[in-house]
């Protein structure tokens, strides 16, 4: 039996998304097969986003900033979450309608302003808010979440 697919969606894909997809791993990887994609994809992850997950563990390594457009018709996911208003407005229909759609806003560390420190302190605040939510549905789902840290 194949594991459900979960893609995390927002508009850049260069900070909330990456990090659910890299904390969704950490936490049950095994359970799942995660993606994220933008509707507007930056190019790069965020170094502040880099940084605060490298700070607990997770290596973005192997993750990049990609289109939503590359799953168009290719793949099927049993779990679409958008993390950003955007996202919900601009997505393709088709992804809102398949599988379980659930939006879960978080602010957007690629608009934070402010010295390097100001952008990490609030980028882990983001990431915090990010594994606090996927915990909870997680557990919605009846899965323990690892500790990884």
């Amino acid at each position: 039996m194949n594991n459900p697919k979960v893609i995390f969606l927002c508009t850049g894909n260069s900070a909330r998304s990456q990090m659910a997809e890299g904390l969704l791993r950490a936490l049950a990887g095994e359970q799942f097969e995660v993606f994220s994609a933008g509707t507007e994809p930056k190019g790069r992850i965020l170094p502040e986003v880099q940084e605060v997950m490298r700070e607990v563990g997770i290596s973005m390594a192997g993750q990049f900033s990609k289109s939503v457009t590359e799953y168009l018709g290719r793949t099927v996911f049993s779990h679409v979450i958008t993390v950003c208003a955007d996202a919900e407005e601009n997505c393709p229909t088709v992804f809102l309608t398949m599988g379980t759609h659930e939006h879960w806003p978080f602010d957007d560390p690629a608009k934070f302003v402010g010295d390097e420190e100001q952008r990490l302190i609030t980028t882990r605040c983001v990431r915090d808010q990010i594994e606090d939510r996927l915990r909870l549905w997680l557990g919605e789902q009846g899965i323990t979440p690892k500790e990884y840290r």
